[in-house]
């Protein structure tokens, strides 16, 4: 019985699987499609590879994506770190779940509604759309998910270590700096990534927010969509899912660094002992 239910299983995650990426290589198949359509594939070739590289406006919206990316999560993961921290040591709980409940609100509230809360926000101060009306939309989003990635991480921490720390003569700043920041570093990675990947993806928020000097991937895929799909995008499509490939790569190499180094601790410890 236990082996026909492994196998069912089996079955419906390849199934799952299938499902989530099966449009995805559809599109990078295509992508290499001679015929210029995405009905029939008549042959190999790399000219919409090219012709992406020269388009010089694409690319340049593809640096701007990215570079808005980086500075909203790293950014965001900076205020949702000591956020997550400020929220755990709340000693009222009714405070604490006052500010979880907030913090959850805009995780499930939709995207529409958070992107015209801006655009009427921006619109009332009197800030120009552009850049800078995105980068601040993006780290407000952002924030909320970072936390919900360190808090669990506080919540593994033993208060043994804080008190080992006092006992040894730490002040608050140095405990922050080489223990508590030091053991929510997977958590704060994963904000980082998470947040990243938000920021490179959101298409509701931006459309609101971002005015007529710049625009996103998403935003920019979207308005040439409605012209019709060109190859060109399903190219572009491919070398992003290529990079997201490896930035997953490097995430999982870096969480297996720290969980060798976090054996390596606490088997040095139980020898001193």
């Amino acid at each position: 019985m236990k082996k026909k239910k492994s196998a069912w299983g089996s079955i419906y995650l390849i199934f799952v699987f299938l499902l989530l990426y099966f449009p995805i290589f559809y599109l990078i198949f295509y992508a290499f499609n001679k015929g210029g359509t995405m009905n029939t594939f008549t042959g190999i070739t790399f000219a919409y590879f090219r012709k992406l590289f020269v388009d010089s406006r694409l690319l340049l919206i593809v640096c701007k994506t990215f570079l808005l990316a980086f500075l909203s999560a790293l950014l965001a993961t900076l205020i949702g770190t000591f956020g997550a921290i400020g929220i755990y040591y709340i000693r009222k709980q009714y405070n604490k779940n006052t500010l979880l409940n907030l913090n959850n609100v805009l995780l499930v509230s939709p995207d529409v509604i958070i992107g015209a809360s801006f655009l009427i926000l921006f619109t009332f101060m009197g800030w120009q759309l552009g850049f800078i009306s995105v980068l601040f939309s993006h780290i407000a989003f952002s924030i909320p998910i970072v936390v919900l990635m360190i808090l669990p991480k506080l919540k593994e921490m033993s208060a043994s270590m804080l008190d080992a720390a006092y006992d040894l003569g730490a002040n608050n700043l140095q405990i922050l700096s080489k223990v508590i920041l030091p053991f929510l570093t997977p958590g704060i990675i994963a904000g980082y990534f998470m947040a990243f990947t938000y920021s490179v993806d959101d298409f509701a928020v931006t459309f609101f927010v971002t005015g007529n000097g710049f625009t996103t991937l998403a935003v920019e895929i979207y308005s040439r969509a409605r012209r019709g799909v060109s190859l060109e995008i399903n190219a572009l499509s491919a070398i992003v899912f290529l990079f997201s490939l490896l930035l997953v790569i490097g995430y999982y190499f870096i969480n297996t660094d720290k969980e060798k180094d976090k054996r390596r601790r606490k088997t040095f410890m139980e020898i001193a002992k």
